[in-house]
């Protein structure tokens, strides 16, 4: 059949979705199989398929952007290394490079090279399926903030066989397992990772023999010059020309960072320049370009391109440059454990740039970088006495949880949601049961969504303590404390965030402390930015908030203009005067 015949473009684009159903079964296997929480539990992970050039041509729609896009082109560094023709049935790859994987040593990545029986009876590679996780420990200094270099981050493992046709090096199992902290987590994760690959080997093999595939040329051919083109269509329905933003954040020591881009919207596609950026510093925020690509093409694509699925061709569509030696294209030895923190930042700055091309389609600012809690107790984790040394459990949990997003053009924020990076809140009982803690609450913080017609979303309160009355550690890397997720279109900020030990006392947001023994952690999570002008609000809505407890009644009145009692009645009269005071204003 001619490939530009109606029936075999039916049949590629039938196949290209089963292609997408395969990866996502890879990725599901994932997450039913992973050790670690961050996977189980946040779904911190991703999984593609990719051709025999490296060219991933689907993703799994299971998954966090800063992995997929990033880890889109890993498949191509491991080509660079060890050619196909030198590879064989059975033989997996790993890697925790953070400058060919996806950022940081947590992130391990597997590639598995697909082989099937070809015609004449001989095996042939096919394709690659490539899948990553965050591991809950890596080695190293443990604590983010204390490694200036990624050498004192953990264990650095290049591209190398970890599986020789069918067979596991258990010599370099054995090195993993004695340079991490929890070996039975870290390497019931990599296992997990060879075993989603491999059943994603084997439903890509059933779907070319249902198919009656040779190989994945004419699809890969199909979905490339379809994404390349639907891109660019959507692309080309914004208005031509450069948009400029800049967007402050808390930075480090007090010494905020002002990050600049300009987005040229031209028709081949999207370029996006950093400029004026920060440089690399002595801290794990440094993000490498594989990081900061992943994170500006996500923001773009979500207004842009939103149903275009990310792949090979669709990415290229969008070029991101960022000065050399900058924080966000910093160079190796550079410490880079907390990268995210200052990536995930990313897609706020495109937005700011794609209002001036859609002023009436692109979100608020977010708290956008995520709220986790690494929590640890024992040797060296927190400040112990000797006696408390000898009965200390020692752990390492990784906790995942987040603020609220921005408000949006038709509709409110997300509350305690995790965007752009897509994770899970991890429920209070899994961390319960992995270490000695107590969640003593968890619930939304009330006024922390910035008012607007479209309220922004709430951030959350968590107050934590010992289960065994000894003094615990907390490595945080939070930002929006200091310059909080700025309103839309007159829509208010929205609440900064704070870390603090129960009796007020504040904690530094990016480094670590010990929380002495009988003593609570409470952290309390910034909220989204608010969009339209606060008393366009429904005075309904604003009732409806008053009643849910995400609004407080002096709020109401003073940040909407609604008199309303803690019931939810509204005194229509005093509304009217309020509003029309502020009209008049």
């Amino acid at each position: 059949m001619r490939p530009n015949h109606p029936l075999s473009r039916i049949a590629n684009q039938v196949m290209w979705d089963r292609l997408i159903a395969v990866v996502e079964e890879q990725a599901q296997t994932l997450v039913r199989t992973a050790f670690g929480t961050p996977t189980r539990e946040a779904g911190d992970l991703s999984a593609g398929v990719y051709d025999r050039q490296g060219r991933m041509l689907a993703q799994a729609v299971t998954g966090t952007p800063g992995h997929v896009n990033s880890m889109a082109v890993s498949v191509s560094h491991v080509l660079n290394k060890i050619p196909l023709a030198e590879m064989s049935e059975g033989d997996v790859f790993i890697l925790n490079d953070p400058w060919q994987g996806t950022g940081h040593l947590n992130d391990i990545v597997i590639v598995t090279p697909t082989f099937r029986r070809g015609p004449d009876g001989q095996k042939r590679a096919v394709g690659f399926f490539a899948d990553t996780l965050h591991v809950v420990d890596i080695g190293g200094r443990g604590i983010v903030g204390a490694a200036q270099q990624v050498y004192e981050e953990g264990i650095y493992i290049p591209i190398t066989k970890i599986i020789d046709k069918g067979k596991v090096n258990q010599w370099l199992m054995d090195l993993i397992a004695a340079n991490v902290r929890e070996p039975i987590q870290v390497l019931g994760d990599i296992y997990s990772l060879i075993s989603s690959n491999e059943v994603g080997g084997r439903r890509l093999a059933a779907m070319m023999d249902e198919f009656e595939l040779e190989h994945l040329d004419d699809l890969a051919s199909h979905i490339l010059d379809n994404s390349r083109a639907a891109s660019l269509a959507a692309i080309n329905r914004l208005k031509p020309g450069t948009y400029h933003n800049e967007m402050t954040v808390d930075g480090i020591n007090g010494k905020p960072m002002t990050f600049k881009a300009r987005l040229t919207v031209g028709p081949d596609g999207i370029d996006v320049e950093y400029y004026d950026v920060p440089g690399t510093v002595a801290l794990g925020l440094n993000v490498p370009m594989c990081y900061t690509d992943a994170y500006t093409a996500f923001g773009i694509k979500c207004i842009v391109a939103p149903k275009v699925p990310n792949n090979y061709a669709s990415l290229a569509t969008i070029r991101t440059t960022a000065p050399e030696g900058s924080i966000l294209n910093v160079k190796h030895p550079a410490a880079v454990a907390a990268r995210s923190t200052i990536g995930h930042m990313l897609p706020d700055i495109m937005f700011g740039c794609l209002i001036q091309a859609l002023p009436d389609g692109v979100p608020a600012e977010g708290t956008s970088c995520l709220w986790n809690l690494r929590l640890m107790g024992g040797l060296g984790r927190a400040e112990l006495t000797p006696e408390q040394m000898k009965t200390a459990t020692p752990y390492n949990v990784m906790s995942f949880h987040s603020g609220g997003t921005g408000a949006r053009p038709q509709s409110d924020g997300l509350s305690a949601t995790a965007f752009p990076s897509g994770v899970k809140n991890v429920p209070v009982e899994i961390t319960e049961t992995l270490a000695p803690l107590v969640i003593w609450s968890k619930e939304y913080r009330q006024d922390s969504g910035g008012a607007g017609e479209h309220r922004g979303g709430l951030g959350q309160v968590m107050e934590i303590g010992s289960a065994e009355n000894m003094p615990f550690g907390i490595s945080p890397t939070f930002d929006r404390v200091v310059f909080p997720a700025r309103g839309r279109l007159g829509g208010q900020p929205g609440a900064n965030g704070n870390i603090e030990i129960a009796d007020g006392k504040t904690l530094p947001p990016k480094a670590h402390s010990s929380i002495p023994a009988g003593e609570r952690l409470r952290v309390s999570m910034p909220g989204g930015g608010g969009y339209g002008d606060p008393h366009k609000r429904p005075a309904d809505k604003v009732a409806e908030d008053v009643m849910l407890g995400l609004v407080s009644v002096t709020a109401a009145r003073d940040l909407y203009g609604v008199a309303v009692s803690q019931d939810g009645v509204i005194d229509h009269a005093e509304t009217a005067r309020l509003r029309t005071k502020v009209a008049a204003e």
